[in-house]
């Protein structure tokens, strides 16, 4: 992708295809409560409001006041609560897709706070007819924003892997965080949506992936830095708070990403990626300091790289148009 790096024309402001309340915005959420109330409240009262809210609600069982509260803003219709029996990341963005009713849908996560403009500020890009899909800034509980962009790498599969989502430079990339994206309805269908191959509760490198075959299809993503969020990293529930990578020897950290490497095609790219993975793994400051630990790593390691040549070998599992084990409370 040429100039990826430069803002050209058609970071341009003009007449906006796509209106503001053609938009879905998606939350996924498991074992939240009261910050869940809070990030869907932004949405309700952000002015003008987007057409839909959907809530997939992958939660067990609530306190009975978050219950009380999502049971109400659902027959006010300020939401569309769908429950899940499974949770999966992947697979609740799926239902999404099928349940949402507008052109563009807005995916964030369900521990953030969002600024004045949001959703305006993922909706102005989609003016352009070549952009499929817009990645927000993420700025973390112990990040701050940064200027300037990385040195461009080039077009190939691991390519904006690494990309910086709290820098202020709009520009392309190849590359979302799952937790602030936008896309296309209608090509996000076109490509199967989102892979289930990518097991919970991590999941890790799912959103990568879907972001590389949208790419590989014709769509270009758009970074946008004035579509901020601010994760706030709340403590309980999230699909992805079990256990810590550095002294797990499960797979689950790990899989995600061998299998993400595995899709990208057998070369000596995605070879030497998954060969350096291990190490890279334990190369860090704490393993430095506790040094036991690294064998336990490298046991979960070899565990997520046989799963994933497993999964790899099943094939991929996108989108499932029949009934998925849903309700709506």
């Amino acid at each position: 992708m040429q100039g990826r790096w430069k803002r050209g024309p058609s970071f341009a402001s003009g007449r906006v295809i796509v209106d503001l309340l053609s938009i879905t915005v998606v939350i996924p959420t498991y074992g939240r409560e009261q910050v869940l109330l809070d990030t869907i409240n932004q949405f309700v009262d952000q002015r003008p409001a987007p057409t839909e809210i959907l809530v997939i609600d992958q939660t067990r069982l609530h306190e009975e006041e978050t219950e009380r509260n999502l049971r109400s803003l659902q027959e006010k219709g300020a939401i569309k609560w769908i429950r899940l029996y499974k949770p999966s990341q992947p697979g609740a963005l799926n239902v999404a897709l099928m349940e949402s009713t507008q052109p563009i849908i807005l995916f964030v996560d369900d521990d953030i706070r969002i600024v004045p403009g949001f959703v305006n500020a993922h909706s102005r890009n989609y003016c352009d007819e070549a952009v499929w899909a817009v990645a927000g800034q993420v700025l973390q509980p112990d990040h701050d924003e940064v200027s300037g962009l990385p040195r461009p790498d080039d077009d190939g599969p691991f390519s904006d892997l690494d990309f910086p989502f709290n820098s202020s430079s709009k520009t392309f990339v190849r590359n979302g965080m799952s937790g602030n994206l936008s896309v296309r309805r209608e090509r996000a269908i076109q490509i199967g949506g989102f892979d289930e191959n990518f097991l919970s509760p991590v999941s890790y490198r799912f959103d990568a992936d879907f972001c590389k075959r949208l790419c590989r299809e014709g769509g270009r993503i758009v970074f946008e830095p004035a579509a901020r969020i601010y994760h706030l990293r709340h403590g309980r529930g999230g699909t992805r708070s079990r256990g810590s990578h550095l002294t797990s020897a499960s797979a689950m950290h790990g899989v995600g990403d061998y299998y993400f490497a595995l899709r990208q095609g057998l070369s000596l790219r995605s070879t030497w990626y998954i060969l350096k993975r291990p190490f890279r793994q334990v190369r860090t400051k704490f393993h430095l300091r506790h040094p036991w630990w690294i064998p336990i790593k490298f046991v979960g390691e070899i565990r997520a790289l046989f799963i994933a040549v497993s999964l790899f070998r099943r094939g991929p599992v996108y989108i499932n148009r029949e009934e998925r084990g849903k309700e709506q409370p």
